[in-house]
């Protein structure tokens, strides 16, 4: 367990961070909180849940539809190389980066899928467990 990535020692496979001050609790967080800076959940399903919701809140309410909007604000280029992961995602997705998306099972699955290998440097979660979480939405 040690050598696996913090994302899935965490079953937060988006690395999803702690925002500061803010008190709200995802479903399924852990009670404990021995991460300082990314969210932990009791479960992998929990933690891809939260990353979709995630996802279809900046499809919804931020109206960001494409690779390009969303990955400039999921991954930032102050923390990240922006332009390496948009052309990652693009590629484990098919998607074409300026290409308008649904906020739909299908296109967030996909997301999905490829941030959390971006994220993790591997594939570490399975379609499987991506639609439980999206049933648990």
């Amino acid at each position: 367990m040690e050598n696996l990535p913090r994302g899935i020692r965490n079953n937060n496979p988006f690395n999803l961070k702690e925002l500061p001050g803010d008190k709200t609790q995802w479903k399924g967080e852990r009670a404990t909180d021995d991460d300082p800076i990314f969210e932990e959940f009791e479960t992998m399903e929990y933690g891809i849940r939260a990353g979709m919701i995630t996802l279809r809140t900046y499809m919804k309410k931020h109206n960001l539809r494409t690779i390009i909007e969303i990955i400039k604000r999921f991954a930032p280029s102050s923390e990240n190389n922006t332009r390496a992961y948009i052309n990652a995602v693009c590629w484990i997705t098919g998607f074409e980066e300026n290409e308008i998306l649904s906020a739909n099972e299908d296109t967030i699955s996909k997301l999905t899928t490829a941030i959390c290998r971006v994220e993790n440097g591997g594939f570490y979660i399975t379609n499987e467990q991506i639609a439980k979480a999206w049933k648990m939405i």
